[in-house]
């Protein structure tokens, strides 16, 4: 990310603008947005809390423009950005393939536990973990947007039936690709595998929970590269613990960076990330570039 980063300052030092890029591991706190925004024109937002406060205070000192980068934006408060007349939008379709990418990797690693094997040949074992053959069972990808089609394209290179989710796509079937579209969580139990793709909402918050999980097949394996709060985690663990849920591979958590306290990490039949599913120098600098085109437009810059 930091060396996309300094590939794009000459689009900022071209015009004398400075970059300010702010040393954080994964997001700001809200105070310390508070002390940051005022002293700025514009402010490219990642995953930090975008508040109505935050806003507030940019809007009292120099803020005069925003853009989420990428596509998620349950952290931003639009609301409060129109009512204080502060231009933003986002960046959408830039991580599609990327993200579905990694859901893939979690795929393949979770059924022939590639990961453990890894780390027991370093270690000096030589582990032969029975794994899952993947055709013909059944994949429920919740989300149609970007990237859950994108999952779709290469899912289907696996010869796996699959079901979709999704209360707003005005898809058909057909044309996203899969077997049907249902009503979550209709049928979920026929699925082998969930993988979920779909934007943090207040309908989707814990749509992964205990009395979802319960209606899941024994066994389940549930992969999440879209936000954390999607899936109730003491509920997961509890399911993992059971063996209700085989293994899980999550990019995203509730919390992040995961505490080290956290129960999930326990499991290590599970694959963790680091929420760095759309981490690829390609998709930084063409959301990074869009961002910069937008921000430019809103304060007028040629």
């Amino acid at each position: 990310m930091l060396r996309a980063i300094d590939q794009l300052r000459h689009h900022f030092d071209a015009k004398g603008i400075e970059l300010i890029t702010p040393n954080v591991v994964q997001v700001l706190t809200e105070d310390e947005l508070i002390e940051l925004v005022p002293n700025v024109d514009a402010w490219i937002i990642g995953d930090d809390p975008a508040t109505e406060r935050v806003f507030t205070a940019g809007k009292n000192g120099k803020l005069r423009a925003a853009v989420k980068w990428g596509v998620g934006v349950d952290n931003v408060d639009f609301k409060a950005c129109e009512k204080l007349g502060i231009p933003i939008s986002n960046t959408p379709r830039m991580f599609g393939n990327e993200v579905a990418d990694m859901a893939m990797a979690y795929f393949t690693g979770l059924t022939r536990d590639s990961y453990r094997v890894d780390q027991g040949v370093k270690n000096g074992q030589w582990i032969k973990p029975p794994g899952m053959s993947l055709d013909d069972k059944t994949v429920a990808v919740i989300g149609l947007g970007d990237i859950g089609l994108a999952t779709i394209r290469r899912l289907k290179g696996f010869g796996v039936t699959i079901n979709a989710y999704d209360p707003f796509s005005k898809l058909t079937a057909e044309e996203a690709g899969v077997r049907q579209i249902l009503a979550f969580p209709d049928q979920i139990e026929t699925a082998d595998f969930v993988i979920v793709t779909c934007a943090l909402t207040p309908s989707s918050y814990h749509m992964i929970n205990s009395d979802t999980i319960a209606k899941m097949k024994d066994g389940v394996y549930i992969i999440n590269v879209a936000r954390g709060p999607l899936i109730d985690e003491p509920a997961l663990v509890d399911a993992l613990a059971s063996g209700k849920v085989r293994a899980a591979g999550l990019d995203v958590f509730e919390v992040e960076p995961l505490p080290l306290d956290s129960p999930l990490r326990q499991f290590d039949q599970c694959i963790f990330g680091t929420h760095n599913g759309s981490n690829t120098k390609e998709a930084v600098i063409r959301a990074s570039l869009k961002a910069i085109d937008l921000l430019f437009g809103y304060l007028n810059i040629k």
